[in-house]
C-alpha cells in the first residue's frame, strides 16, 4: 500500500507543477490558472452583489489607490525579474465591505476584498499597504491554486489508501488517524508556509511601492494585542503566530529597503494615519 500511495503522489506531482517566479521552486498546479480564474471571478462578483460594498469615502478610495500601488510595484518587480506578461489574465479589483471581521483576503486573479474591521487595527495608510501587499502576493504565487491542488492530493490519496487496504478494520483505523494526520502534518503547514510566503514579498512590494516597511511588524504587534492571546497554538492553525510574523517581518525590512532601493525608491509616505 505504501509505495502504491508513493508512486500515485509522485506521479501527480510530476506531472501537475508551475514555477513560483518570487522563489524559483517549483509548485502544484493540478488546476489551470485558465480554469481557476473565471470561477473565482463570477464567485468575487457574487461576494460582491450580496455584501454591501462602501464606495465614494475616503476609506474606500484610500483601498483603491494603495491596491493600484502595490499591483504596479508588483508588474515592475517581475519585469526587471524577467517576467514579463506574468499579470496579462491578472484582473485586480480592491474592494471595501462593511463588516466588523479583522480580516482581508484575495481571490486568485486578483480579486480583494478589505473588511472595515481591519481599519481600526491598520490605524493608517502605510498598515494598509503591508495588508494590500500580503493579499496581493496570495495571487501572485498562486496560492489558491497550490491550496486547491494540495486539496486534490489529499483526497487522491485518501481514496487510494481506501482502495488499496482490504481489510475493514484496517480501513477505518487510516480513515481515522489520516485525517488528523493529513491536516496537522500536512495541510496546516503548507498553509503556514504560504502565509509566511506572502508576508516576505508583500512587504517588498510595500517598499518597491513607497511605503516603509518598518510598520509591517508594528502591525502584526497591534493584530497580536487585538486577538488577545485567543489564537490557537501554531501548529493547530492555518496561520503562524503574531510573534513569529512580527519577528520575521523586522528581520525582512531591510533587505525590502534594499531591493526598493534598485527601483530607486529612497524614501517612503508618510504613515497617512486616519
Amino acid at each position: 500500500m505504501k509505495k502504491t500511495l508513493l508512486f500515485l503522489s509522485i506521479f501527480l506531482l510530476v506531472l501537475s507543477c508551475a514555477t513560483n517566479p518570487f522563489t524559483g521552486k517549483k509548485t502544484m498546479a493540478f488546476v489551470s490558472n485558465d480554469q481557476l480564474f473565471p470561477t473565482a471571478f463570477a464567485q468575487y462578483d457574487q461576494f460582491l452583489n450580496e455584501n454591501k460594498v462602501v464606495t465614494g469615502t475616503s476609506k474606500s478610495a484610500m483601498i483603491q489607490r494603495v491596491g493600484e500601488r502595490i499591483a504596479v510595484a508588483a508588474e515592475r518587480w517581475l519585469d526587471a525579474n524577467g517576467q514579463q506578461g506574468y499579470l496579462k489574465d491578472y484582473k485586480w479589483e480592491y474592494n471595501l465591505v462593511e463588516d466588523p471581521a479583522v480580516n482581508a483576503w484575495c481571490m486568485p486573479g486578483g480579486k480583494i476584498v478589505f473588511y472595515t474591521g481591519i481599519l481600526p487595527v491598520a490605524e493608517n495608510e502605510t498598515a494598509i499597504a503591508a495588508i494590500m501587499g500580503h493579499e496581493v502576493a496570495h495571487a501572485l504565487a498562486n496560492h489558491g491554486q497550490q491550496r486547491m491542488s494540495a486539496a486534490y492530493l489529499q483526497q487522491g490519496l485518501a481514496i487510494a489508501g481506501n482502495i488499496a487496504i482490504k481489510d475493514d478494520k484496517s480501513r477505518q483505523a487510516f480513515n481515522q488517524y489520516y485525517g488528523v494526520g493529513s491536516n496537522v502534518l500536512g495541510m496546516l503547514p503548507f498553509s503556514r508556509k504560504h502565509e509566511n510566503e506572502a508576508d516576505k514579498i508583500g512587504i517588498y512590494l510595500m517598499a518597491i511601492a513607497g511605503y516603509n516597511p518598518d510598520e509591517a511588524s508594528e502591525l502584526w504587534k497591534r493584530m497580536g494585542a487585538k486577538s488577545g492571546g485567543q489564537a490557537p497554538p501554531e501548529f493547530l492553525s492555518t496561520h503562524p503566530s503574531s510573534e513569529k510574523r512580527v519577528q520575521n517581518l523586522q528581520a525582512e525590512a531591510d533587505r525590502a529597503k534594499a531591493e526598493a532601493r534598485k527601483f530607486g525608491v529612497t524614501t517612503y509616505r508618510s504613515l497617512g494615519k486616519f
